[in-house]
C-alpha cells in the first residue's frame, strides 16, 4: 500500500515538471554591445545665396543600419521618419569636403513626401588657446624678471621672526603704498579696553573716514511712508481688476496684469510663436544641391577629388567623352560620301585647304558639366559628363556618361542615359549630385537625381572592377513637374 503511494506522488511530481521544462527555450539572447550607428545620407536644396539662402528643404534619401540601405523618407516614421527628427544635425559635403551645417528644425509632407526644414550654419572654428603671460613681481624695485613668489628684500636671512631688526636693514617703506587695515569701530576698542587690555587698541586705531558711506536703519517715518505707498498701490491693483471687469475698459498693454490677455505688437513677435520658415516648393530653375550626412560618429575626411599625373589627360578625356555624347545625342553631322583619288600638285594642295575650311565645328554641348572622382584610395579615375541639346527645332535631349580610362588611355564607358523631354516620366533625366560614402566604407558611390516630368528618384551606384552597379534607388518622390530643359 505504502509503494503504491510512492509511485502516485513521483508520478505527480514528474507530470508537474513537464510545463515548466517545456517553457524553457534555451539560452535568451543577450542584445549586442556594439551595434552599428546609423548613417543618414541627404540631399539639401535651396535658393538664393548659399550663405543666405531664400528658401532651403532636406530631401531624406537613404540610413544605413550596419546592414543595408533603407528608404529614409519611411524609416521609422512616427510619423515623421527618424531622419527628420528634431535637432539632427546634417554636415554639409562638396566632393567629400565639410563645408557647413543644417539643423533639422521641422519636417512636413510636400506632396505625400516627408522634407525637412531648418537652418544652414558655418562650420565650428575651434579658438586658439590664450597665451599665458608670467606674472612679473611689480614690488620688487631691484629685477624685472618675472617670479612666482615674493622675494625677500636684501639684507634680510629669513627664518627668524620678525622683530629681529628687519626693518633696519630693509629699505624704506613706501608712503604711497596702500595698506590693509582690519575693521572695527570705536565702540569695539572701547569695549577691549574695558576688558582689562592694555589701551594700545585706542591709540593705534585709524580715525573713522567721515567720507565713508554707512547704513542706518530706516526710521519710522519712513516705514510709515512706505506702508502708505503700499496701501496705495494695494488700492490701485483692487480698482485695476474692477476696471478689467468692465467691457469696454481699455488698458495700457505695459500695465496689463492679466497673462492671458492678447497682446498687439508693432512688427516682428517675439517669444509668442515659433519663426516663420520659408519653404521650397516645386522645382525652381534656380534649384541648388549639396550632399548631406549625419552620423553619430566622427569620422575622418575623405575627399573625393581625383589628381592627374599628366595635366593634359584631362582635356584630352573630357574631349573623347563629348565627342561620345555628341553621338548620343545625334548631334554629330554623317559621315561625307567618300571623295576621288587625291589630285597631285598644285591642284591638291587647294583641294585640302577648301576641304579644312568647310569642316563644320563641333555642335555646342548645353549646360555642360564635367566631374572627375577618386572614389576609393589608391583607384582610378571616374568621369561623369552630362549635358542636353539646346533644342532649336526639335525636342530637347539629355545625355550622361560615367566612364573610366583603360590601359591604352582610352575611354570606357560604364554607364550611359539618354532621354528626351516629353518622354522623362518613361526614361527620367540623370542629374549628378555628388559623390559620397553612404556605407561609412571609405568608398565613395555616385549619388543621381532621376528627374521625370512629374516625379523623380534617387538612385546610388557603386563603381567597382569596371563596373557600375546600382545599390539603391528611392520612392518615387512627386515634388513638382520640371520645366524643359532644367
Amino acid at each position: 500500500m505504502r509503494l503504491g503511494w510512492v509511485v502516485m506522488l513521483v508520478v505527480a511530481a514528474f507530470a508537474a515538471a513537464l510545463p515548466a521544462s517545456a517553457q524553457y527555450q534555451g539560452t535568451i539572447a543577450k542584445p549586442e554591445v556594439n551595434t552599428p550607428d546609423l548613417r543618414a545620407v541627404g540631399v539639401l536644396e535651396w535658393t538664393g545665396d548659399e550663405a543666405h539662402p531664400k528658401a532651403s528643404r532636406l530631401i531624406p534619401i537613404c540610413i544605413y543600419d550596419g546592414q543595408e540601405l533603407e528608404d529614409a523618407g519611411i524609416y521609422m516614421a512616427r510619423p515623421a521618419p527618424m531622419a527628420l527628427e528634431t535637432e539632427v544635425e546634417y554636415q554639409l559635403q562638396q566632393d567629400g569636403k565639410p563645408v557647413g551645417l543644417f539643423i533639422v528644425d521641422s519636417a512636413g509632407e510636400q506632396q505625400g513626401s516627408w522634407v525637412g526644414f531648418g537652418k544652414m550654419k558655418p562650420i565650428p572654428v575651434a579658438r586658439p588657446r590664450p597665451t599665458q603671460i608670467a606674472k612679473v613681481d611689480e614690488d620688487d624695485a631691484q629685477s624685472d624678471t618675472p617670479v612666482l613668489h615674493r622675494k625677500h628684500p636684501a639684507g634680510n636671512s629669513g627664518g627668524g621672526d620678525s622683530g629681529s631688526g628687519s626693518g633696519s636693514n630693509g629699505p624704506p617703506p613706501d608712503p604711497d603704498r596702500p595698506s590693509l587695515h582690519k575693521g572695527g569701530d570705536t565702540s569695539s576698542s572701547d569695549s577691549s579696553g574695558d576688558s582689562g587690555g592694555s589701551g594700545s587698541s585706542d591709540s593705534d586705531a585709524p580715525a573713522p573716514d567721515p567720507d565713508r558711506p554707512t547704513l542706518h536703519r530706516s526710521d519710522d517715518s519712513s516705514s510709515s511712508s512706505t506702508s502708505s505707498s503700499s496701501s496705495g498701490q494695494q488700492n490701485q491693483s483692487k480698482s485695476k481688476k474692477k476696471n478689467q471687469d468692465d467691457e469696454g475698459y481699455v488698458e495700457d498693454v505695459a500695465t496689463v496684469t492679466d497673462p492671458e490677455r492678447p497682446r498687439l505688437f508693432r512688427g516682428k513677435s517675439e517669444g509668442y510663436s515659433a519663426p516663420v520658415v520659408p519653404t521650397l516648393v516645386g522645382l525652381p530653375t534656380d534649384l541648388q544641391q549639396e550632399v548631406a550626412v549625419s552620423d553619430a560618429k566622427n569620422r575622418p575626411v575623405h575627399l573625393w577629388d581625383y589628381s592627374w599625373a599628366n595635366p593634359d589627360d584631362q582635356a584630352k578625356m573630357k574631349a573623347a567623352m563629348e565627342q561620345m555624347a555628341r553621338t548620343a545625342l545625334g548631334l554629330n553631322p554623317p559621315p561625307a560620301p567618300a571623295k576621288p583619288a587625291a589630285k597631285t600638285g598644285s591642284a591638291a594642295h587647294k583641294t585640302s585647304k577648301s576641304a579644312a575650311a568647310s569642316t563644320p565645328l563641333p555642335a555646342p554641348l548645353i549646360d555642360e558639366q564635367f566631374h572627375v572622382f577618386e572614389l576609393a584610395y589608391g583607384s582610378g579615375a571616374t568621369m561623369v559628363l552630362s549635358a542636353h541639346t539646346a533644342g532649336a527645332g526639335a525636342p530637347i535631349k539629355f545625355v550622361t556618361l560615367v566612364a573610366q580610362p583603360d590601359l591604352y588611355g582610352n575611354v570606357t564607358v560604364l554607364l550611359k542615359n539618354v532621354s528626351e523631354a516629353g518622354h522623362l516620366d518613361e526614361t527620367p533625366r540623370w542629374r549628378l549630385v555628388d559623390a559620397v560614402d553612404a556605407m561609412a566604407d571609405n568608398r565613395g558611390d555616385l549619388l543621381f537625381e532621376l528627374r521625370g516630368d512629374t516625379q523623380r528618384q534617387f538612385a546610388l551606384y557603386r563603381v567597382l572592377r569596371g563596373q557600375a552597379t546600382r545599390i539603391f534607388l528611392s520612392g518615387a518622390d512627386a515634388i513638382g513637374g520640371a520645366a524643359a530643359g532644367n
